[in-house]
């Protein structure tokens, strides 16, 4: 995975937007976002190895999802349009890329700059509840992505806002990475 500094200049979202500043991983850390390469093999030793994370997560179900205007036909780029919008979730989201390749972007709370992370297959992120991010692919327009939960399944996107702005995993989350 490489993260960097989003551009903000207009385009399609599924080109790279790369600022050309570099971020780190301790940078990343600053703000809860851990993520792992962990090589796709075809005699399943990844799997072994996504277990334990699991594992020491607490993580009990996982699914797998495709994405691709093949798989979604019509309703292709609406999908890709409604991941990129900005928004939190109540639960920790992690996924593992299995093929393809794609960008989540987060938020650096204290410059309200984004960080794009660019994903491929091996690639495993972990963003903390409450953080402010987005998903899409890139030109390569297609990804399958295992996902892990510590429940059911279940993916309830929260759209940045007011209501957001005091949900109190928001708040949880600003307090773990000591914004007052």
């Amino acid at each position: 995975m490489r993260a960097y500094f989003f551009d903000n200049l207009e385009g399609d979202q599924r080109l790279p937007h790369d600022s050309g500043m570099e971020v780190s991983d301790e940078v990343l850390k600053t703000i809860g976002v851990l993520h792992w390469h962990i090589p796709v093999d075809a005699e399943g030793k990844y799997e072994q190895e996504i277990a334990l994370i699991a594992k020491e997560r607490n993580y009990k179900n996982h699914d797998v999802v495709a994405i691709s205007k093949e798989g979604l036909g019509d309703e292709y780029e609406t999908k890709i349009k409604s991941f990129y919008h900005e928004h939190m979730h109540e639960d920790e989201e992690i996924r593992y890329l299995l093929e393809g390749t794609g960008f989540f972007d987060v938020r650096e709370h204290s410059s309200e700059s984004w960080i794009r992370c660019h994903m491929g297959a091996g690639d495993l992120l972990v963003l903390p509840a409450g953080i402010y991010h987005r998903f899409t692919l890139d030109m390569g327009n297609r990804v399958r992505t295992m996902r892990l939960f510590k429940d059911e399944p279940k993916w309830i996107a929260h759209n940045r806002g007011h209501q957001t702005d005091a949900n109190p995993y928001r708040l949880e989350y600003l307090k773990s990475i000591e914004v007052q």
